[in-house]
Formats: structure tokens, C-alpha cells, sequence
């Protein structure tokens, strides 16, 4: 994400609450990196299990200062819908 996402904070979180329409959480924790926002721990779990493919396209809209809901559209356009189910403790939160 670009430099200029943190912008929106007073004070920019370390770590985020990713928020799914299926009710799924996840926490990654955040760096800042050349220049950019990175979703670093936790993020490249939440892309297996989201089963997120290059080619598709994640939205973020900031919910609070630490949750951000996400919504993943695969390269067709058409929105990803996964349940979380069973995935082990891997930063997963419990709503």
C-alpha cells in the first residue's frame, strides 16, 4: 500500500483487525517499508487460507483505527467468499 495510507491516522497501528463480510477476523501486524505500508505476520496465512491469487484484486476500507474490512474480487470481478472454518491458531479472531 502506498505512504500515503497513513494519512488517515493520528497514530498508525502496528497491528490491524482485517474484518471479512463472513464474519472472519484476522490480525496482521503492519511495517513500514521503502517507502510503504506492508501487512507483514499474519498476512500471508490470510491469503492462503482467502485463497487469494495474483490477478485478484483486495479492497480495504478503514472500519476503526485498528480494523480494516476486506473484500477480495477474483480476476473475473466477482467477489471471493470464503468461510474461515478451521485454521488453527494462526492469528485468527475470534468475533
Amino acid at each position: 500500500m502506498p505512504l500515503d495510507f497513513t494519512k488517515n491516522f493520528s497514530a498508525v497501528p502496528t497491528e490491524f483487525k482485517l474484518k471479512m463480510n463472513t464474519g472472519c477476523s484476522w490480525r496482521v501486524i503492519m511495517r513500514l517499508m521503502n517507502g510503504r505500508v506492508t501487512l507483514d505476520q499474519g498476512w500471508a496465512t490470510f491469503t492462503v487460507v482467502h485463497q487469494i491469487k495474483i490477478g485478484y484484486m483486495v479492497t480495504f476500507k478503514l472500519l476503526t483505527p485498528d480494523t480494516l474490512k476486506v473484500i477480495i474480487f477474483n480476476d473475473d470481478g466477482i467477489e471471493v467468499v470464503t468461510k474461515c472454518g478451521r485454521h488453527g491458531k494462526a492469528l485468527a479472531v475470534n468475533v
